[in-house]
């Protein structure tokens, strides 16, 4: 009996007649990540995958990028807009299986993508994690996607201890386009989406080129309370300063004397503005039966503007009057450039599969400040900046070899992989201090002769003492072998030796079973080791940066320092090593009836010596750098992660038409289990690593979450109604907040779409149709009434509706 599939993307279906799902489920359900064996299908695999068909999906949903897909179709994925978080404003940190950014491992076709050159550190999800920017891939350019929710790193090595994400690209011949537009119930946040596809021949049989254009805009949004200064009462900045009742009133007058109201000192918090254009290619060209050329790769430019925290006025540390005689509040922009491309071969010779590959990937993140500062240059202040950039690139060559003898599948091949790293310094004004004569002051030319504040205010500036260029190299070779007997039985054993030319090698292995003990009723496990290497950024990335004081009173300038400094040598620092971790997994598939299939997958992940980005440290060995604390990445703590993901799919002919009904859930919790101080550093733990670092990796996100999605689709109709609950989470606002519990939500999804001919639909609908937002901050939670809600669950935006035309032709 044909497995059919159990993906919650089966959420969109509807939209084919049952003719169509059941020719296509046959491509579909053949499983591509997580073994070399490519004759299995989801309900035959022994470790629980997720196949996500990219373009019924989005047909049907409101969501536009591969994360926020992803995010409402698999409950143990999650991916949250943050605010006014520099760098991580624009590049979405994105979670699996409650772990980090960094412990998943993301594929195109089945080989390794780089990852961004941005080191998340604003104490957001992720923090002080490296990740990958799925935004860079073009919807419209994918035809899967496979979500392998085990450990890998036995198979794929490096960052794969929670999962692996696998984005197949179209290849098909013909074309398609969509056009789409949604805005916010609060008339913010426009998106317009324009995109093409198109695949042709290469002039014989079985050749290919698929080529894809992407151009998208996504509006800011406003989540502040009023929009307006008023509400927040006698405080507000005003708590940053040393004298808060004189500088109000200092501000009072300020504003009086103008002409002005206090409606005029807008605060922007909210979703950043971005804009973005994609170009992507895929194909593949036979030479021969035995010998075939492939390459794909593509472009991605995409430009940021998210907003700092408005400097009042009075702050004249932080504020040039005569420029911002009304206070200003400083912009970041952002050009981020990825680029890619792998090039191969593929040999088959008596049934030896030969497959030799490089795979080439860069990402650049360039910084501007404008509408800010240098407040130490007073009135001969510039007011933007060129703050400087920092650049990641990853270049693999594989070969991979397999085999198909009777029941057994032998597989085996090595990669070679180097990686560089660069952090590029910005303009001087950007991160010098000066004098009122207009010397640079450093800490070893001291002067007494200083009006205000260094740098360029809300982002400081890369100095030359930041820039560097690291690079580093890693071997490895694998194995694995797979058997199975009639389906019945499937056993993989896998193992993988890497050496890294900077922290040494690593062994680690997998075995998984998968035993059919009934027809259609199977119970599968998996156990293995797994390791993640520190990533370069993590060893190397260093920078100052404005923050709130540990006093709470005022802005300062804090630090964080690479573990090859002067700074965490003093401190007792040791270099970073890899992190390693065991993975287990129990599960079970059922098939009761034809159209109805049960996963249960449960699972423990241990993670040992985990990287970390440390809490603010306070020491007098850090004074002579010029800064108020320092951060270091370190091997920390230890975690514990357990949980349970369920999957059930059911397609029921009714009145006429296919109703697909699909409950999908996940229950996910994450304990740190040991610390792991330094032997001389003397500092209390909630300095090295307090309690709001703490509440980042057990309760920030969501231990809970669970998708019901309903799609019917009649005749030339289709209609989607999806619910996604989203559990409590916890918010620390240590040291200067409270403990927060944040309610569980429900958020709505609705859309109805129509066949105008067989080649046009359009769609329109709501996500969050129901205007669902995280509770309200407690006030001192919210930077004193700036922050309305905090980037939690389902995020700031609200409901938003969308239109959307697709066309094929």
């Amino acid at each position: 009996m044909k497995k059919l599939s159990v993906s919650v993307l089966l959420l969109a279906v509807g939209i084919l007649s049952a003719q169509e799902q059941e020719k296509e489920s046959k491509i579909e359900d053949v499983v591509i990540v997580g073994n070399r064996n490519a004759k299995r299908t989801k309900l035959e695999t022994p470790v629980p995958v997720d196949v996500i068909n990219i373009e019924k999906i989005q047909k049907s949903s409101p969501q536009t990028t591969v994360q926020d897909l992803l995010n409402y179709v698999i409950p143990s994925f999650n991916s949250v807009r943050q605010s006014a978080s520099d760098g991580t404003e624009h590049i979405d940190p994105v979670t699996l299986r409650g772990m980090g950014p960094d412990q998943v491992l993301v594929l195109v076709n089945g080989k390794r993508r780089h990852t961004t050159s941005l080191v998340n550190y604003q104490n957001t999800v992720g923090n002080g994690s490296v990740g990958t920017d799925l935004s860079t891939i073009p919807v419209i350019a994918i035809d899967r996607i496979e979500v392998l929710r085990d450990g890998a790193a036995a198979q794929y090595g490096s960052d794969a201890i929670a999962g692996v994400i696998n984005i197949i690209l179209k290849k098909n011949i013909g074309g398609s386009a969509s056009l789409n537009y949604g805005i916010s119930g609060r008339n913010d946040g426009e998106t317009y989406q324009a995109g093409a596809n198109y695949g042709t021949s290469l002039g014989k049989k079985d050749s290919y080129i698929n080529l894809s254009l992407q151009l998208n805009y996504r509006g800011k949004t406003t989540r502040t309370q009023n929009h307006n200064l008023d509400i927040f009462g006698d405080n507000f900045a005003y708590d940053f300063a040393s004298d808060p009742a004189t500088a109000r009133a200092s501000d009072d007058a300020i504003i009086q004397q103008r002409g002005l109201s206090r409606d005029d000192f807008n605060f922007q918090i909210g979703d950043a503005q971005i804009k973005q254009a994609q170009l992507f290619f895929n194909s593949e060209y036979p030479v021969n039966d035995q010998f075939k050329l492939y390459s794909f790769g593509g472009f991605s430019i995409k430009e940021g503007q998210g907003y700092g925290f408005r400097r009042l006025p009075s702050e004249t540390s932080n504020n040039v009057y005569s420029i911002y005689p009304n206070g200003f509040q400083p912009t970041l922009g952002s050009k981020v450039y990825d680029f890619s491309y792998a090039i191969g071969a593929k040999y088959n010779k008596n049934d030896w599969f030969l497959d030799l590959s490089n795979t080439f990937g860069s990402n650049t993140f360039d910084y501007d400040v404008s509408n800010t500062v240098n407040a130490s240059l007073g009135a001969k202040s510039p007011t933007s900046f060129d703050a400087g950039a920092h650049n990641f690139l990853q270049n693999t060559i594989n070969l991979d070899v397999s085999k198909n003898i009777k029941n057994f599948n032998i597989a085996f091949g090595g990669e070679f992989r180097f990686e560089q790293y660069e952090i590029k310094s910005g303009e001087e004004a950007s991160y010098s201090r000066y004098d009122i004569y207009g010397n640079v002051v450093t800490a070893s030319t001291p002067s007494a002769d200083i009006v205000g504040a260094g740098g360029s205010q809300s982002f400081i500036g890369f100095s030359p003492t930041n820039a560097l260029s690291k690079s580093r190299h890693s071997t490895a070779i694998y194995g694995d072998v797979s058997y199975d007997l009639d389906k019945k039985l499937d056993v993989d054993l896998a193992g993988r030796f890497e050496n890294y030319s900077d922290f040494g090698s690593t062994l680690n292995g997998k075995l998984a079973v998968r035993y059919e003990f009934i027809k259609n009723y199977a119970i599968r496990a998996a156990v293995g080791t797994g390791f993640r290497a520190p990533s370069l950024q993590q060893q190397y990335f260093n920078n100052s940066y404005a923050d709130i004081s540990t006093t709470g009173n005022s802005i300062v300038t804090k630090g964080i320092f690479n573990n090859d400094s002067e700074a965490a040598k003093a401190l007792g620092f040791d270099k970073l090593k890899q992190e390693t971790s065991v993975n287990a997994s129990v599960g079970f598939t059922l098939k009761p009836l034809n159209k109805l299939s049960i996963t249960l997958d449960g699972y423990l992940i241990k993670v040992k010596d985990r990287i970390v980005i440390t809490s603010n440290i306070t020491d007098d060995r850090l004074a002579v750098y010029g800064v108020e604390s320092g951060r270091f990445f370190a091997n920390a703590v230890d975690t514990e992660t357990k949980g349970v993901d369920l999957v059930v799919a059911y397609d029921w002919r009714l009145g006429g038409g296919n109703l697909n009904i699909n409950l999908a859930g996940n229950y996910t919790e994450t304990k740190i289990t040991d610390f792991h101080f330094p032997a001389n550093l003397q500092t209390p733990q909630n300095e090295f690593f307090g309690p709001d670092q703490i509440n980042i990796i057990e309760s920030l996100s969501p231990k809970t979450k669970a998708t019901l999605g309903l799609n019917y689709g009649i005749g030339k109709f289709n209609f989607l109604v999806r619910n996604t609950y989203f559990g409590k989470v916890i918010r620390d606002g240590y040291p200067f907040g409270g403990v927060q519990e944040f309610a569980p939500k429900v958020v709505t999804d609705v859309s109805v779409g129509y066949d105008f001919t067989k080649n046009i639909n359009l769609t329109i609908g709501a996500n969050n149709v129901f205007d669902v937002f995280p509770d309200l901050q407690i006030y001192e939670n919210s930077y004193y009434g700036v922050f309305k809600y905090a980037p939690v669950q389902m995020g700031t935006l609200g409901n938003y509706f969308f239109g959307r035309l697709n066309f094929t032709f």
